[in-house]
């Protein structure tokens, strides 16, 4: 792998990256805010939500925090609630690169429960076309079956679920690192999706990460990134509805974005079948 100089051309007058090292970073920033939802979303998704394939199971009800008149509550409450629910959610997320943005991701999958989904990661159109990326990847309870789109007449490749697997972001575990912070950390309520969130924010040392998200640990502590700012958006039931993430790699900021939505019971994904 190239290191990190000469990875800036330019093209219509705009920066775009250059060869292997600036997309295996974005790749690799991309792939750790993505990677699983031990209580909240980690994983990749699908094209839409209708591809997820498998029935729906009923994920247990937690006890719903109580709300105030204006739609606050309790954060902390709220996020001990979530954490002990499984259910489903829809994932679309962004990684920018000098503030273009060059990966997206977007899917379905199982939070606060064994890994499970489907996942779509796509470079944009600033990506040149002998780097581009475009991954399709389902995830099922015993195996993991990957496609690379770019490459003409691909077939789906399956793959054992590894021990990384269990390693999945916890995002309810980033929402109490931050409250831990103190109460600069909470910003208020916020209209997110057209319901009251709250806003959490502050930085974080990559070390403090080590337990709620270890795939980030390992990925970027590689790179030599040493903290990040973060920001995180609870719904009433605690849920992640958005989350950001901005950080230096190796000179290149960063910033990671993902959304969250359309939750419902726990789904089971089967084997993809033909294209």
């Amino acid at each position: 792998m190239r290191g990190s100089t000469e990875m800036i051309t330019y093209s219509g007058g705009r920066p775009i990256m250059r060869r292997t090292t600036a997309l295996t970073l974005l790749v690799a920033a991309a792939m750790t805010a993505l990677a699983g939802c031990e209580d909240n979303p980690g994983g990749t998704a699908a094209p839409a939500p209708s591809q997820a394939a498998g029935r729906a199971t009923a994920a247990p009800a937690g006890a719903a925090p109580a709300q105030a008149a204006d739609g606050g509550f309790d954060p902390e409450q709220a996020v001990a609630v979530a954490e002990k629910t499984p259910y489903a959610t829809t994932m679309t997320t962004s990684t920018a690169y000098s503030g273009t943005a060059m990966l997206t991701t977007t899917g379905r999958i199982n939070v606060n429960t064994p890994f499970t989904g489907r996942v779509e990661m796509r470079s944009t159109g600033e990506v040149p076309a002998d780097q581009a990326v475009w991954l399709e990847t389902v995830t099922t309870a015993d195996a993991v079956f990957v496609r690379n789109r770019v490459k003409a007449g691909s077939v789906w490749t399956k793959a054992a679920r590894t021990d990384d697997m269990a390693a999945q972001a916890n995002y309810a575990g980033y929402a109490r690192l931050l409250l831990a912070t103190g109460p600069s950390a909470r910003k208020g309520m916020e209209n997110e999706g057209g319901a009251p969130a709250q806003h959490l924010a502050g930085h974080l040392g990559l070390d403090q990460v080590a337990t709620v998200d270890p795939g980030v640990l390992r990925t970027m502590k590689a790179k030599g990134v040493t903290d990040f700012d973060c920001d995180l958006w609870i719904d009433g039931q605690g849920r992640t509805v958005r989350f950001e993430q901005r950080m230096d790699v190796q000179g290149v900021p960063v910033v990671n974005k993902v959304f969250f939505g359309e939750f419902g019971p726990v789904e089971t994904f089967a084997a993809p079948t033909g294209g």
